[in-house]
């Protein structure tokens, strides 16, 4: 039927073409064929173009995202707190900033005069929250509206809706931190009036990617949890549970057993060492401790370690900063967790979505 739709335009626009082109000059009549053809092949690719269907339900759910009021309240905390710190930071900005300092721009994402805390610290308590709202009711809500079913019946591969739900949301997680930071940046260059050098610049570049991984984990947990879950309430509280546990109650659970394991004052360098990196590595599970290593590394060039050194590690070390190679280097076991633990969440998202039995309502 489409096809001869297509074909019964063709003619009429040729035949429409064939009467104007009688009652021209001849030089008329070849322009006039020549813009003809190009609107036929044009008008015909636009008629028998379609959208694949994964990229219709991701721009579906990306509308869904962007006009809902949670996302907007949402999004509206973070912008507001993100630039309190900033404003703080700026009117406060020849204290932050120290003589010998050359990377004053990132000062903008890290200082604070106690008043409010740093832009990254909003980022880090704020960014798991972004992405649990953006997750828990991505599958049981329209499973108990019985609209998944009906998705499910058309004719469509099952995984392109799990993969569009992540997708969708990961597009709006990544320019909502984009447009944020270059909203501090332009920021910045108005009350500064000095542009970031370009490590400065590839350093923030860096730090929104880390931060679009990390919220990407608890956005991948919560679509999880909506999976194994029938009601949206139940999996946003086990979302915001976890979020709670790994903020709060594992650093008094490491913290109490730091106490029990510490060795007395008598004991030698060698086991204090080795019982600081016991505790590193503890600490070092925390999705928000990767990130908060990562970041600060990178937004603060000075850092040249992240773990206990010994002394003959520290004696020789010349102290300047880190260039964005070096830096790089540093945090990349951080980076690789991340990522690492952000795939296994999708993957076990993936799985259980794909074993899910869906049956009409």
């Amino acid at each position: 039927m489409r096809f001869i739709n297509v074909i019964s335009k063709e003619v009429k626009i040729m035949s429409n073409t064939n009467t104007a082109i009688k009652t021209k000059h001849p030089w008329q009549m070849k322009a006039a064929r020549l813009f003809t053809n190009l609107g036929i092949n044009k008008q015909s690719k636009n008629e028998t173009r379609a959208r694949h269907p994964f990229w219709v339900v991701v721009s579906k759910e990306i509308s869904d995202h962007v006009r809902s009021w949670r996302f907007i309240i949402l999004i509206g905390i973070i912008v507001v707190t993100c630039i309190g710190a900033m404003l703080n930071v700026m009117m406060n900005f020849s204290d932050a900033v120290k003589p010998n300092d050359s990377f004053f721009f990132l000062k903008l994402f890290t200082a604070t005069d106690g008043t409010l805390p740093s832009f990254l610290f909003f980022i880090s308590f704020l960014g798991p929250l972004l992405g649990i709202s953006l997750g828990f009711d991505a599958v049981n809500s329209e499973e108990n509206r019985g609209t998944l079913s009906r998705v499910m019946a058309q004719p469509i591969h099952r995984d392109y809706l799990i993969n569009a739900k992540f997708t969708a949301a990961l597009i709006v997680i990544a320019v909502m931190f984009f447009a944020l930071g270059f909203l501090v940046i332009g920021l910045g260059l108005i009350a500064i009036g000095i542009p970031p050098t370009a490590e400065e610049f590839l350093r923030i570049i860096f730090f929104l990617i880390i931060s679009i991984f990390y919220v990407a984990f608890w956005l991948n947990l919560s679509i999880l949890f909506s999976i194994r879950f029938k009601h949206a309430a139940t999996s946003a509280l086990a979302g915001i549970a976890v979020w709670l546990f790994f903020s709060v109650f594992y650093n008094l659970i490491v913290n109490l057993i730091a106490k029990v394991t510490a060795p007395n004052e008598m004991a030698s360098a060698q086991k204090v060492f080795h019982y600081q990196q016991f505790i590193f590595h503890l600490m070092r599970i925390l999705p928000g401790q990767l990130f908060d290593d990562a970041t600060t590394t990178l937004l603060m060039p000075g850092v040249r370690s992240l773990g206990p050194l010994t002394r003959a590690q520290v004696v020789g070390a010349i102290p300047n900063p880190l260039p964005l190679g070096q830096s790089v280097l540093l945090v990349w076991p951080q980076l690789t967790g991340l990522i690492a633990i952000t795939v296994i969440c999708f993957a076990l998202s993936y799985v259980s979505f794909m074993k899910k039995e869906i049956r009409s309502r």
